[in-house]
């Protein structure tokens, strides 16, 4: 476990909370991994009901990868085993057996918006900002698994819109579009509500939520299909290396399609 991420029993309540608020709450591979082992080793036991995920500092619930992890790679091989290590935390929050909530505030882009998007339910304060602006800043893409979990979420034609135009989806619009359900005017309000939604998911029956969220889960993989020649060309790319570059030195890429 890394003080990068912090877990915390409230109650009947396990919180998962990103902790790098400086870096917006980027995701190192650590939290990464301390993540898909929080949620793959809750207690099944009763008491534990429910799972709370959250970003600290009030900027960001998670603002994607933190790029500069991305300088080590060389090989197609690097690239998937990055998207195979992002595809085993996913599943972990996915096929937690408890039902889990992303209380979003503020940044949720990339890795983050990858995360609250496997949650079972999601809540956001009025400083929302969500979406995947990579074909702006990185020139990577998402994985198949990805992209059919958020046409789930938001349909597959506005999610192209979303990815193709590298915008970013505001509160008000998340909630027209089911994104979230519910919008609360800022973090104080957001966390004292996901207590609150924490409570009452605490006195359902667990084994139904736990049978629903799987067979939905089990819908959705009977769909898979095969993306690595996808993740190859845009990870192997001149176009990501200059746009790593790019991104971490705060200026605009120049894409050449190679």
């Amino acid at each position: 476990m890394t003080d990068e991420l912090i877990t915390e029993r409230r109650g009947a309540t396990l919180h998962i909370i990103f902790n790098r608020p400086a870096a917006r709450n980027a995701l190192t591979f650590g939290m990464y991994e301390a993540l898909a082992e929080a949620c793959a080793n809750v207690p099944t036991d009763g008491s534990v009901r429910a799972v709370v995920i959250s970003g600290a500092g009030g900027r960001a619930f998670a603002a994607g990868t933190d790029m500069t992890q991305f300088r080590g790679f060389e090989t197609a091989a690097d690239a998937h085993r990055y998207e195979a290590r992002i595809a085993e935390v996913l599943g972990a929050v996915e096929t937690c057996p408890l039902p889990t909530l992303a209380a979003l505030n503020g940044a949720c882009t990339g890795g983050g918006a990858a995360i609250a998007a496997a949650c079972d339910l999601r809540i956001a304060a009025a400083n929302l900002r969500f979406g995947f602006p990579i074909a702006r800043t990185l020139g990577n893409c998402l994985s198949a698994a990805n992209l059919a979990r958020l046409s789930e979420l938001v349909g597959a034609g506005r999610l192209r819109e979303i990815i193709f135009t590298a915008r970013l989806i505001e509160a008000e619009e998340a909630r027209a579009i089911g994104l979230v359900s519910e919008l609360l005017p800022d973090e104080a309000a957001l966390m004292a509500r996901a207590g609150e939604i924490a409570d009452t998911l605490a006195g359902m029956a667990p084994l139904t939520l736990r049978a629903t969220k799987e067979a939905m889960r089990r819908n959705r993989e009977a769909r898979a299909v095969e993306d690595a020649d996808l993740i190859e060309i845009c990870y192997m790319s001149e176009d990501f290396r200059h746009g790593m570059e790019a991104f971490l030195a705060k200026r605009k890429p120049e894409w050449r399609g190679r």
